[in-house]
């Protein structure tokens, strides 16, 4: 590894990964998201292909360009360590994401409502007809181009609950498992630790990630009235009458 690659972080473009994983770590740092340095995400450069990766024990909402890890998006190598810092527990998951979903960016938060749907939920959170569930792709192809339809608003949106390890990198063979069994997924939840979302672009995990924060937000309120999340529509009165 060469000792001069600072080039890799210096930037005057804020989508440049390392300024953008700052400024986004900051936006979900507001959001109580990431806090208490929990939390991470790392972003492919689209011409390199390196993988830059936001670092552990850096509080989000002060972290800076030069506390980034850099990986070759090839041999998954360290192309630059930034002094003094750990890298992120979560790297080995990141890494699996783009190897085996060709994701371009990866967001980990340890979301309270991420959390408290996996307190309520069993292997799988489900929520149905909801417009924001428009935002999650589905398993259906457009059959002339191939491209991936999302769901409709009135589908059943399904995301994969894991249990939680002492360590993150620990979660890494229940992830594979998960690609198996729902290959069509964008995003894990830990049961009592939060959610991994992932996308083509960091753009598209972004908006993963919010709406599906947004959905389980509505999922705990709805479990709170006493109605299933993923009752058909127009069955919601029978439950609220009964709870």
């Amino acid at each position: 590894m060469s000792t001069n690659v600072d080039y890799l972080i210096d930037s005057q473009d804020p989508h440049h990964p390392a300024n953008l994983i700052c400024a986004l770590c900051k936006q979900f740092f507001d959001l109580n998201w990431c806090t208490g340095t929990g939390g991470g995400i790392s972003i492919k450069h689209p011409q390199t292909g390196h993988l830059y990766v936001a670092p552990s024990g850096v509080q989000k909402e002060r972290m800076k360009p030069q506390d980034m890890f850099v990986v070759d998006g090839k041999n998954y190598e360290y192309l630059r360590i930034p002094p003094g810092l750990k890298p992120s527990a979560c790297t080995p998951l990141f890494n699996a994401c783009y190897k085996f979903k060709s994701a371009g960016a990866i967001v980990h938060t340890h979301s309270l409502n991420a959390v408290t749907c996996s307190l309520i939920f069993g292997q799988e959170f489900r929520i149905k007809g909801v417009e924001q569930i428009k935002a999650i792709p589905s398993t259906r192809k457009d059959p002339s181009t191939g491209k991936v339809l999302n769901l409709n608003w009135d589908d059943t949106c399904v995301i994969p609950i894991i249990e939680n390890r002492p360590h993150e990198d620990q979660l890494e063979d229940p992830l594979m498992g998960i690609f198996e069994k729902y290959p069509h997924t964008c995003a894990v939840i830990v049961r009592r630790h939060g959610i991994f979302v992932w996308g083509p672009t960091i753009e598209k995990a972004k908006v993963l990630n919010e709406a599906l924060d947004y959905l389980m937000e509505l999922a705990v309120k709805m479990h709170q009235m006493g109605i299933p999340p993923d009752c058909n529509v127009g069955e919601e009165s029978k439950y609220v009458s009964k709870h």
